[in-house]
């Protein structure tokens, strides 16, 4: 894959560099430590992991304030997590995403937490990999790191990070530890880090954690780079509402970071949760409705009498007719196509009594037309109504005869209770629906009495 152009969104005078990658479905986050946006792309463990994350949705990367080729910043100016947060906002509006799945690792976790938590209209999803809700051990979180271990870690840091010293034996391949080194150098100053691991051990979610309310999921290491891994994983699933945890195995393979012996999986998983989540949002768009289609029979032959004026205004005639009763029976003409159409109503007895006044007024015209009623699911596609609801709805329609309104099992159940009856039509097949589908036609209302199709119009 080429390098990605790096970007820059701004934040009142801070820049915040960001790389977007792919054009999928959804939008995708994805904040990293140690992060360099550029650099990220030379190792071929990392650049496949990127490339697998961006198959699944539109990949924006970011490095946070501080880090990579955003804003640097020194040892005493470490930014507030709020600013952080605030930051990916800016992030989001210059890259065009209003609603994004936030992806993080380590303490970047504890920036997408909050962020999820703070904006969940712009928040689709959240996945947190290796994080943890706070730094230090409490009592709650016994196995977390104490003060005294990270004053020792953050002593390390300042003598080795980017260092040979901190790859040396660490890395399978030579290369890639060089790599990393030049990485390491170019995500954070030794001094910045440790600086920001002692902003963070005041840090701690834990009672924002309850209050996240988007789709999570959670990956934890059981070989983690920090002690405590797994078990502060464990503790993010178990207190943000229905999270999924996956526990997975790094073997420290390259100091345990989760793109080598972890990537193949966690892309598997994201794509199983980001899929999971289209479809079920999917249904979101997807209301109760009824839908009536209607065509005028025999209208090509029709036509030909006619002649092109004739028939023009002709049907110009009958939609005014048919657009009338709609706005009686409250119907929303969804669609036409020559002189069909195709509208939704919120009740099936209405659409059925709509369907009965347009094949009687139409007759003044010297026309009859025939007529499906269905009563479904419906989805919103592209703005328009779908799904195969409407497929039945309009193949009902294509069984009627002249002057006639077909509904299927489900309106006829329905109605149960009105003073529509209807007369069995037997079962019929459906082209391209499953199953067979039993048919009546309406044999009387309460507007016009007896309902008979009519053989030949005068």
């Amino acid at each position: 894959m080429d390098r990605p152009e790096t970007r820059f969104a701004w934040n009142g005078d801070v820049s915040i560099a960001f790389q977007v990658v792919g054009d999928g479905p959804s939008d995708l986050i994805y904040l990293q430590s140690p992060s360099q946006v550029d650099l990220g792309w030379e190792s071929p463990h990392l650049s496949r992991f990127l490339s697998g994350l961006a198959r699944q949705a539109r990949l924006i990367i970011t490095d946070r304030r501080g880090w990579g080729c955003s804003e640097r910043f020194s040892p005493t100016d470490i930014p507030d997590i709020d600013e952080l947060t605030d930051d990916l906002l800016a992030v989001m509006d210059a890259a065009g995403s209003e609603r994004a799945s936030i992806c993080a690792s380590l303490e970047c976790c504890l920036v997408a937490s909050l962020f999820a938590a703070s904006y969940p209209e712009r928040t689709a999803s959240l996945i947190l990999i290796d994080g943890f809700a706070s730094y230090c051990r409490t009592e709650e979180t016994p196995w977390a790191p104490t003060v005294e271990d990270w004053e020792e870690t953050m002593a390390e840091m300042r003598d080795k990070w980017g260092r040979a010293a901190y790859t040396d034996g660490k890395y399978s391949e030579p290369r890639e530890a060089a790599w990393f080194g030049r990485y390491a150098r170019a995500s954070v100053t030794p001094g910045g880090l440790a600086a920001e691991i002692r902003r963070y051990l005041d840090v701690d979610i834990r009672a924002v954690l309850p209050t996240i309310q988007v789709p999570t999921l959670v990956f934890a290491d059981l070989d983690g780079l920090y002690e405590g891994t797994p078990e502060a994983g464990r503790f993010l699933a178990d207190r943000i509402p229905g999270a999924k945890l996956v526990e997975q195995s790094s073997g420290q393979t390259n100091n345990g970071w989760h793109w080598y012996s972890r990537g193949e999986g966690i892309v598997g998983e994201v794509e199983r949760f980001l899929g999971g989540i289209r479809e079920h949002e999917s249904s979101f768009d997807r209301v109760l409705a009824t839908v009536l289609f209607t065509d005028i029979v025999k209208s090509t032959e029709r036509a030909a009498v006619e002649g092109d004026m004739g028939w023009r205004e002709l049907v110009e005639r009958h939609h005014a007719i048919v657009r009338a009763m709609l706005r009686r029976y409250r119907g929303t003409e969804v669609d036409t196509a020559g002189d069909g159409f195709f509208a939704s109503f919120d009740g099936p007895a209405r659409a059925v009594r709509c369907a009965v006044e347009i094949s009687r007024a139409v007759r003044s015209l010297g026309i009859e037309i025939r007529a499906g009623v269905h009563t479904g699911e419906v989805e919103t596609i592209d703005g328009k109504l779908g799904g195969m609801s409407v497929v039945i709805g309009s193949r009902v329609a294509a069984l009627a005869g002249p002057s006639e309104v077909l509904v299927s099992q489900t309106v006829k159940d329905v109605v149960v209770g009105t003073d529509l009856t209807f007369a069995a039509k037997g079962e019929h097949e459906l082209k391209g629906v499953p199953d067979r589908w039993r048919v009546y036609s309406v044999a009387s209302d309460r507007v016009g009495g007896v309902l008979t199709p009519a053989s030949t119009v005068a």
